[in-house]
């Protein structure tokens, strides 16, 4: 353990070291002479504070066993949060009672997620994108990825939609016509599906950090903070990758995770059909919204690209994990809620958490798609049928180029800054509102994206000020809120 200490900080500040001497150079290789204030430089931070240090390995103790808790709930107490907990406290149950009753690894879970891994790999890495040529306005096939700190541009073949496409014909195909296994599979495998994931997910993890030393796709784009733990949850290398296409952020991301969740949704209403006669409405709104999400996902992930999981995070335990565990195990929680508490709702109550999830697609989608449309025109646009206003900013690369941006100051843009947020945040309270209020475990979902969001709000705005300096000063002040307008 001393001997990869002692080599992380001699990575570090050899690494740290050649970023000095980036910053001395002008972008035509020269000295600089200039002796303005020179713009902002981005990247994750070098140092690591105790409190980061402290949440890094509360995380990394934690939430592997908060996830099996959210699911052995409702396997074991109907999804009852309290009643572990209670049970555990007077006696009644013990740690280890609980963890006998809970289905164990499985050979049978092994092969179906291994088929599904490999099935998602080969529509990755073997089918090229044909939906663009005949879907208008869908951006597929070989697209740009951001700016690194380094200065690279990665290029990305984005075939999602249409790896989703395939995926749920066949699952489709299979529950009418071939029936090679059943539709509520997922579900009848669930628990051991989760050990499963995890040896991915840890094997990902580790297989990237080990890379980050030994075989680096871009050594100019990895960071050592110089703290073990810290370098393995956030990751090293920017973007890893193997060969030429294959993208870890962006396999892992997209697609073994997202698009299994409209499967898994499928599945918990399979399991409801099956062990009641009917599905509920509440599953129905849980699905359609929860699709249109997805769908949305793989619609513009072209866009994806520009977003601060490809243009800001480095690839570790808190992707490669959280991709494989996380992502489909807690983002589907109130389907799975559904299928042991079945709900029925009212007219009014479906047509409110309708409403709610739809306005929240609304805002969440337009916001982004103005960004975008901004981005692509350079400004040359009207947003709310004027022309758009913005701040001109300027940022340096790693390897010293000098960069200029627009933020802009209109539309949703200017009402906060991250308006995206908060549609994103009404979606995610439609699909807790859609199961009632018997229980407060499908509530998890909002409470963990408030979280998530606010959090990537700081973390987006600190990078930012980084990155452009002075000029983000400006910004803030033109654009005073974040996610509610007058309040925050």
């Amino acid at each position: 353990m001393g001997q990869i200490a002692v080599s992380l900080e001699m990575s570090s500040a050899v690494a740290m070291e050649a970023t000095r001497r980036r910053q001395r150079l002008s972008s035509n290789g020269g000295a600089s002479e200039t002796t303005e204030e020179p713009a902002g430089q981005w990247g994750r931070a070098w140092e690591v504070d105790w409190f980061s240090l402290s949440a890094v390995i509360l995380l990394l103790c934690t939430a592997p066993f908060l996830v099996f808790f959210f699911v052995m709930v409702c396997d074991q107490y109907q999804c009852s949060v309290s009643q572990p907990l209670v049970e555990l406290y007077s006696g009644e149950a013990t740690l280890r009672s609980i963890w006998d009753k809970a289905p164990s690894f499985t050979w049978t879970a092994a092969q179906i997620y291994t088929v599904w891994v490999s099935f998602q790999l080969v529509l990755y890495m073997c089918v090229p994108d044909v939906t663009h040529k005949f879907l208008p306005g869908y951006a597929g096939g070989v697209q740009d990825g951001a700016r690194t700190p380094a200065g690279l541009i990665n290029k990305y073949e984005i075939n999602g939609l249409q790896s989703w496409l395939i995926t749920h014909a066949l699952w489709y195909a299979n529950a009418q016509y071939f029936h090679w296994f059943s539709p509520t599979i997922i579900f009848d495998n669930w628990i051991p599906l989760l050990w499963c994931t995890n040896i991915l997910g840890y094997a990902v993890s580790t297989f990237a950090f080990v890379k980050a030393y030994l075989f680096p796709t871009n050594a100019e784009d990895c960071k050592f903070t110089g703290n073990v733990f810290y370098n393995y949850m956030m990751g090293i290398e920017f973007n890893p990758r193997i060969g030429k296409w294959f993208d870890f952020k962006l396999f892992f991301n997209g697609r073994p995770g997202i698009v299994a969740w409209t499967l898994i949704n499928l599945s918990y209403a399979a399991k409801q059909q099956e062990l009641y006669g009917y599905v509920t409405n509440s599953m129905i709104l849980v699905n359609v919204l929860q699709a249109i999400y997805v769908l949305d996902f793989f619609w513009n992930e072209a866009w994806y690209l520009k977003t601060i999981d490809i243009c800001h995070d480095h690839f570790g335990w808190y992707l490669g994990w959280g991709d494989c565990v996380w992502l489909p195990f807690l983002y589907t929680l109130q389907g799975l809620y559904l299928v042991y508490n079945p709900v029925q709702l009212s007219t009014a109550h479906a047509a409110a958490v309708l409403l709610l999830g739809l306005v929240g697609y609304y805002v969440f989608r337009f916001t982004n798609h103005q960004k975008d449309l901004f981005r692509r025109t350079e400004g040359k646009c009207s947003v709310w049928g004027k022309k758009p206003t913005f701040i001109e900013c300027a940022y340096r690369s790693g390897d010293g180029g000098l960069h200029h941006s627009k933020l802009m100051t209109s539309g949703f843009w200017g009402v906060a800054r991250h308006l995206n947020y908060t549609g994103d945040l009404m979606g995610s309270l439609a699909y807790c509102a859609a199961c009632g209020f018997g229980h407060i475990h499908p509530y998890f979902y909002i409470v963990y994206m408030t979280i998530l969001l606010v959090h990537r709000c700081v973390r987006d705005e600190h990078r930012c000020s980084s990155k452009y300096g002075k000029d983000w000063k400006r910004y803030t002040d033109a654009v005073p809120y974040r996610l509610l307008p007058g309040i925050f």
